[in-house]
């Protein structure tokens, strides 16, 4: 699958200035984690394998390597850093060389600012910048929820009110088996719900909304069939 390149919304992090961490045979063994159904990324020491990409509306996205103590596997952690505080604005960063239909990402999260949102989000089966589901949890609103972005429409179909601690690691999780999409906050089930807009394999990236400063480390994705 091809994403579409969408002018100045889709931006290679290489890019970036700071962001290019040389370390030999890091990408091949990246793609082989990816060959044989598993990928993991924690941004410690390794080229970063990822597209930028924007839903909506706003300036371009800027993601970061960032220096955290605090941060659970190693100092380094991942973040959108633009702070634009557009609130139909949802900077994505999807993971290179992985697709699938039946999958399981995780992924670290700590809150860090934000006046319009505080949001970390998961999207799997991503076709392109328009068209995914979105698992999110948002700091601001002590809850998670459950989007299909359709066209670029953001539509929630599940969620649930839980507290989501600013300055605080946590684990989100989504599932995706056949139609059922399956969410968890620190290992525990919070919800599921059924769905058939997307049922082909995608790609699996990141996602944070509008000014969210928000922190991720050890990304875990794994095909399930």
């Amino acid at each position: 699958m091809r994403l579409r390149r969408w002018s100045s919304r889709w931006v290679g992090l290489a890019v970036l200035a700071g962001l290019a961490l040389s370390a030999p045979g890091t990408l091949a063994q990246a793609a082989d984690l990816a060959d044989n159904n598993e990928a993991h990324v924690n941004f410690e020491g390794e080229p970063l394998s990822f597209d930028t990409a924007l839903t909506g509306k706003g300036g371009s996205v800027r993601w970061e390597l960032l220096q955290d103590a605090s941060a659970p596997n190693g100092p380094t952690v991942f973040a959108e850093t633009s702070r634009d505080r557009t609130d139909y604005r949802f900077p994505l960063a999807i993971l290179k060389g992985f697709e699938a239909k039946d999958v399981e990402v995780k992924v670290r999260f700590k809150p860090v600012s934000g006046k319009v949102d505080q949001a970390a989000g998961l999207v799997v089966r991503l076709r392109d910048p328009d068209n995914y589901y979105i698992a999110r949890a948002n700091a601001l609103e002590d809850n998670v929820r459950l989007y299909k972005v359709v066209n670029g429409t953001r539509r929630q179909f599940a969620g649930t009110n839980v507290k989501v601690p600013a300055g605080k690691w946590q684990e989100l999780g989504l599932k995706a088996e056949g139609d059922r999409l399956t969410v968890s906050l620190d290992g525990k089930e919070l919800f599921s719900a059924t769905d058939r807009t997307f049922v082909e394999a995608g790609r699996v990236g990141l996602w944070t909304k509008a000014d969210s400063l928000t922190h991720f480390d050890d990304l875990v994705a794994r095909k399930l069939r």
